[in-house]
């Protein structure tokens, strides 16, 4: 038996660190040893205030949270770390895997993925995040030549913005109220606007602002005939729209997109392993690493969570300690800045 640590919120704006027993692992399982992992601001800040709908509760639910919501609940699904027991074919592989944040952690073998050659491990914490990006793309079915835009800068709206861009021949405009990001769109690859900067008719429209005026605005830009990507999670919070416009001249649609399922373009071809298999290898692109905006360590998660709330920024990385020595970058190389 090993003692390992993990977090927890434990009642709406506060969390606390709190010990975990850890089996010793069954031959069909891994003990993972956490270097990394970050906080999806999003989805997180939501579980942290108690803002999960009631009836979203189950669905909600990450692939290994403990606990219920509103709390106490252990909750979280970006994370990287080493594996030190286990199958021969993964023993000392850094992997990432859909957990929590905590120390360590042991389960089934099949539930880790390795981090390919040529992706840092702090980079590869992106890999939940541009794994809902490939779901989005799915779901939207960009065209060669596309005119699109994503309305919400974002740890989502980036990476969306990033795949769409590699599209030939697409012009895609990042959108968001903070001048800031634009050295981020300009790493990315794309454009940037505020949103009374931009106008005209967009093929694909993504939303990932998570407020009414963001998705009252993808509505403007979209071309007749044409549907919103929704991809924010409102929580709790009720969104009011102007639909006596261009909505019904124009045909439009509003849809939403859940990484929860595989987009139903590729559930018959594709799993949800393939999809996150995918985003670790295009993770090999060093253009994500200006989405890495800070890092923290582990026992600063109960005071740094609530300030993250009242502060902007995209992916923050919880660094643990590690027990040997020397830098955990090292085993895939360091992550490299880019200057924004």
């Amino acid at each position: 038996m090993e003692q390992a640590q993990a977090f927890w919120v434990t009642a709406p704006g506060r969390g606390e660190i709190r010990p975990v027993i850890l089996p010793a692992p069954a031959v069909d399982e891994v003990l993972v040893r956490t270097h990394f992992s970050a906080i999806s601001r999003g989805t997180e800040l939501l579980v942290l205030a108690g803002r999960v709908p009631p009836d979203q509760r189950q669905a909600m639910r990450a692939p290994f949270q403990d606990g219920e919501f509103p709390g106490p609940v252990k909750y979280g699904y970006l994370n990287v770390g080493v594996v030190e027991a286990g199958p021969p074919e993964l023993l000392g592989r850094t992997v990432f895997c859909l957990y929590p944040h905590q120390t360590a952690y042991v389960l089934p073998a099949a539930a880790v993925l390795p981090v390919p050659d040529g992706v840092p491990a702090q980079r590869a914490v992106l890999a939940g995040i541009v794994e809902t990006a490939i779901n989005a793309l799915w779901d939207a079915a960009p065209q060669v030549g596309d005119r699109a835009c994503v309305v919400g800068a974002g740890m989502v709206g980036c990476c969306v913005a990033r795949l769409l861009a590699q599209i030939p021949g697409t012009q895609v405009t990042l959108v968001d109220v903070d001048p800031a990001r634009a050295p981020i769109a300009a790493a990315l690859g794309v454009a940037f606007a505020a949103p009374d900067e931009i106008d005209g008719e967009h093929e694909i429209v993504v939303h990932a602002s998570a407020s009414a005026a963001g998705l009252q605005l993808c509505l403007d830009l979209l071309a007749p005939g044409g549907e919103v990507l929704e991809l924010s999670w409102y929580g709790t919070s009720t969104v009011s729209l102007a639909l006596g416009g261009a909505f019904h001249s124009g045909r439009l649609g509003i849809r939403a997109s859940q990484v929860g399922t595989v987009a139903a373009a590729r559930r018959g071809t594709r799993s949800r392993r393939d999809r996150l298999a995918l985003a670790l290898q295009l993770l090999q692109d060093p253009a994500y690493d200006c989405l890495l905006d800070g890092v923290s360590a582990f026992t600063d998660l109960p005071t740094l969570l609530p300030a993250l709330a009242d502060r902007p920024g995209l992916c923050h990385v919880i660094r643990y300690r590690i027990r040997r020595s020397g830098n955990p970058d090292d085993q895939q190389g360091a992550v490299s800045r880019c200057s924004v």
